[in-house]
């Protein structure tokens, strides 16, 4: 008997022995309920074609599927446009024939430029995407209803993405607003479609002019700058709901003190419309353009060319480069198409755009007369001229011409010469 129960007693300890996964806790200690463990079961194996996803590359990592350096050899031209009219005035400035425009849309392609969205050029510029070798930014300036209504259907049918600069004291409704302008509803409409939109200032007054009547109001001349940049920016955003980073300064003008409130105004990028290619590293504040007129197709020409200087290395191009439009681009005396009475005028340009001219090259011709005598002051940018052979045409023309860090670049602008006093129709 004894042994019997001796040999059950023995069994029950091996059983419970045998348990390893169950541990019997202490008197007066609380213990977690165990954690489940997953048991993985083995798939049965079949012999079926491995499915596409079975194929399919391991996914890559994060620093593999972060986009590769940026190009930063590539190069872009800007084009600064105006107005398009039919009729267009062979010495009006801003204004080129449709079928004129289309064609320069055209030879763009010929010349194997890609026409670039301006933000993929503001990201190319923070090193975030890369763009093509040859680039080209279309740009539209002031919002004439012409950009909305004779631009924009040929940019349409070559699928050309461009930029419309808007100064918004000339919208519809604003104290500059004219016949031309456009309205707040077709910026939304053009926006609506992909037109990048962007601040051309407040009033597309001179930012060098430190009187005026714009200036009346505010205490000081950087407040002003403040107004007419950081004003400009605040109701193209709020009008339209859109976020604006470029801006293009009246006239192309600017200096150490504009170019700073600019971007302390939150631009990421500022024109002007000193005609060049522009690199990578090109100066974010001072970026130029190419301010194409009909009656000077040489600008447009030196844009194809990629020449005019400043920006990054210069293509192949004429020794003398037209590299921008002086009625657009310059403060002048007499101004562009403006008629005077003095026989005897002096002629002033403030030559700024044109770069850093090297003082000794600077020269002044006029047509009818030819070379005259001048004063530059490098500290200013003026060039100046006072007359001495008596005017006796009715229409002048004034070429100014200097030299940029080795290449010769000019401008040019006209005016005319009334005794009686009577202006010309403009």
């Amino acid at each position: 008997m004894f042994r019997k129960f001796f040999i059950l007693l023995l069994f029950a300890t091996l059983a419970f022995g045998g348990c390893d996964k169950i541990k019997m806790p202490k008197f007066g200690r609380k213990t977690a309920a165990p954690t489940p463990v997953p048991v993985a079961v083995a798939a049965p194996k079949q012999n079926l074609p491995a499915s596409p996803e079975a194929t399919k590359q391991p996914m890559p990592s994060v620093a593999e599927a972060a986009p590769q350096t940026v190009n930063t050899n590539a190069s872009v031209v800007v084009l600064c446009y105006h107005r398009f009219e039919e009729n267009a005035r062979p010495n009006d400035p801003l204004a080129i024939r449709p079928d004129e425009f289309e064609k320069q849309m055209g030879e763009l392609k010929d010349a194997a430029f890609t026409v670039i969205p301006m933000q993929d050029f503001i990201m190319w510029r923070r090193g975030e995407k890369s763009i093509p070798e040859k680039s080209c930014i279309v740009t539209i300036d002031d919002g004439y209803r012409s950009g909305y209504e004779k631009a924009w259907p040929i940019l349409k049918k070559f699928n050309y993405p461009f930029t419309m600069f808007i100064y918004t004291n000339y919208v519809k409704g604003q104290p500059n607003a004219g016949g031309q302008s456009l309205a707040w509803g077709e910026l939304a409409e053009m926006r609506d479609a992909g037109v990048d939109i962007q601040s051309h200032t407040v009033s597309h007054t001179n930012l060098r002019l430190k009187s005026g009547k714009y200036q009346k109001p505010f205490p000081t001349y950087e407040a002003w700058l403040k107004h007419e940049m950081a004003d400009s920016k605040a109701m193209l955003e709020q009008k339209l709901g859109i976020a604006v980073n470029c801006l293009a300064y009246p006239y192309g003008n600017h200096s150490d003190v504009i170019r700073k409130v600019a971007m302390e105004c939150g631009y990421e990028a500022a024109f002007s419309v000193y005609g060049q290619r522009l690199g990578y590293h090109s100066a974010h504040d001072q970026l130029g353009r190419y301010a194409i007129e009909a009656s000077k197709p040489q600008i447009f020409q030196a844009a194809l060319a990629m020449a005019g200087g400043g920006g990054g290395a210069s293509g192949a191009a004429d020794e003398n480069v037209l590299s921008m439009n002086a009625a657009g681009a310059m403060v002048t005396q007499p101004m562009e198409g403006e008629t005077i009475t003095d026989p005897k005028p002096t002629i002033k340009a403030n030559l700024e755009a044109l770069g850093a001219l090297d003082p000794k090259s600077v020269e002044m011709r006029i047509s009818g007369i030819g070379a005259v005598p001048v004063k530059y002051d490098p500290a200013t940018n003026l060039v100046e001229a006072a007359l001495t052979q008596k005017l006796r045409n009715k229409n002048y023309t004034v070429i100014v011409s200097g030299n940029v860090k080795g290449r010769k670049v000019q401008t040019s602008w006209n005016f005319n010469f009334d005794p009686a006093g009577a202006p010309a129709p403009r």
